[in-house]
């Protein structure tokens, strides 16, 4: 078994099972924060503003199984899905490989620590504000361009 390629290489997010859909996530943060939309282009704004479950130091979600209870609009990702959240950075694993582009070497599978997508300046940590601290008419005021983003 030694040698054989990890499981992102060699099967499709359709294929993956739900640990392995799960540890793909690098724990940037970034899914978790607030986004706006142009409603006459289309285009998609990131803002520093995160959800309020969002732990802003481990970048996690602070009650991840019960996050809808807490958060109905909260989106639950799926592999059937991932090819349509145009709105994910261009880093999440999920679109990277949906997209079929490798996984970068900060990437926590790749590298074999967690702590790699935080020294490579992907992740939110601390770098981000609680949405319980905004009000949503100051969203466009949190607009910000993060690393790797494509605009």
């Amino acid at each position: 078994m030694s040698g054989e390629a990890p499981f992102w290489q060699r099967k499709t997010l359709e294929q993956m099972t739900g640990a392995e859909w799960e540890s793909l996530c690098d724990g940037c943060g970034r899914c978790c924060l607030h986004r706006l939309e142009d409603e006459d282009s289309g285009e998609v704004y990131s803002t520093n503003v995160a959800c309020r479950l969002l732990d802003t130091h481990s970048c996690r979600c602070g009650d991840y199984p019960h996050r809808k209870r807490h958060v109905p609009d909260c989106i639950q990702l799926g592999p059937q899905d991932a090819r349509e959240f145009h709105w994910l950075p261009p880093t999440c694993a999920y679109r990277t490989l949906a997209e079929g582009r490798p996984l970068p070497d900060w990437h926590p599978l790749v590298s074999g620590s967690a702590e790699t997508v935080h020294r490579a300046g992907i992740s939110v940590r601390d770098a981000v504000v609680s949405e319980e601290l905004v009000h949503p008419d100051d969203f466009e005021e949190h607009i910000v361009t993060w690393v790797g983003d494509d605009s």
